[in-house]
C-alpha cells in the first residue's frame, strides 16, 4: 500500500475513526487504535516489534494471558477450582491444563470465560494508560482479534500472513507442538483467507522483514482528524 493510497483511504474515513464495517467503537480514544492479528506461525511477534521501534505502544495479548497465570496470577484461583490438579505449589502445570482442555470444548470455552474478560481489563487499563501518555497510534496485538469480536473495538486491521507450508514449519519447530495439536488450534481460528478479507494492511511475513516494514510504514503517516 503506497503512502498516497493511505491518504485516499484516510480521507474516507470518518472523522473520529470510530466507525468500521458500519460499527461504533463503544469508546472513542484520542489516538488512532490498530488491531494487529494473525494466525498461529504468521510472523505477527515481529510484526509487533517493528510498530514497537514506530514508538507505537503495544498491548500483547499472550503476555498478558502469561502474565494472569502466572505464579500469583489473578486468573490462577478460578484456573485451580475449573479445572482439578492443574495448579500447585509451584503454580499451573501448562502441561496439563492444555491436556484439560484439549479437543475438549467446553472445558475450553470455560477456560476462556476465565481468561478473556481479565486480558480485556487488562486491554482497557493499558489504552486508558496509553490515553495519559498522549500516544498518537496503539497497537493492540490479539491473535484472536475476530474470534473475540475485539475488532469491534479498533480502526484499523493489521493482517500478518505466510503460505501454509511455511506457517506450518514454523508452527512445527515450536516446543510441544504436534500435528494434532496445530490442527485443533487451527480449527478454532478463523481462516487466514478470511482474517485478509477483512484487514486495512496485509503483511506477508514470508517475504521477508523488508517486505514487512515496506506494508507497515504509510501506517505512520496516520493521524486523527479530531
Amino acid at each position: 500500500m503506497s503512502a498516497k493510497a493511505t491518504r485516499a483511504a484516510q480521507r474516507s474515513w470518518p472523522v473520529s475513526f470510530g466507525r468500521r464495517h458500519g460499527r461504533r467503537q463503544k469508546r472513542t480514544w484520542p489516538f488512532i487504535v490498530i488491531g494487529l492479528t494473525g494466525s498461529i506461525a504468521m510472523g505477527k511477534s515481529t510484526t509487533a516489534a517493528m510498530m514497537r521501534r514506530f514508538g507505537w505502544p503495544v498491548f500483547d495479548s499472550d503476555a498478558a494471558a502469561r502474565s494472569l497465570t502466572a505464579q500469583g496470577g489473578a486468573a490462577l484461583p478460578e484456573i485451580a477450582v475449573a479445572f482439578s490438579g492443574v495448579v500447585g505449589p509451584m503454580g499451573l502445570d501448562r502441561e496439563a491444563l492444555a491436556r484439560a482442555v484439549f479437543s475438549k470444548p467446553e472445558a475450553l470455552a470455560r477456560l476462556e470465560g476465565i481468561l478473556h474478560p481479565k486480558i480485556g481489563a487488562t486491554r482497557r487499563q493499558f489504552l486508558m494508560n496509553a490515553a495519559l501518555l498522549k500516544a498518537p497510534v496503539v497497537v493492540l496485538d490479539i491473535p484472536l482479534l475476530f474470534e473475540t469480536g475485539a475488532d469491534k473495538d479498533v480502526d484499523i486491521v493489521v493482517v500478518v500472513t505466510a503460505p501454509a507450508f511455511l506457517q506450518r514449519q514454523r508452527a512445527m519447530g515450536r516446543k510441544g507442538m504436534t500435528p494434532e495439536k496445530l490442527k485443533g488450534i487451527l480449527a478454532r481460528q478463523m481462516s487466514d483467507h478470511s482474517k485478509r478479507r477483512q484487514a486495512f494492511v496485509i503483511v506477508p511475513s514470508g517475504l521477508g522483514k523488508r517486505e514487512a516494514l515496506r506494508r507497515l510504514t504509510p501506517l505512520r503517516h496516520l493521524k486523527r482528524t479530531s
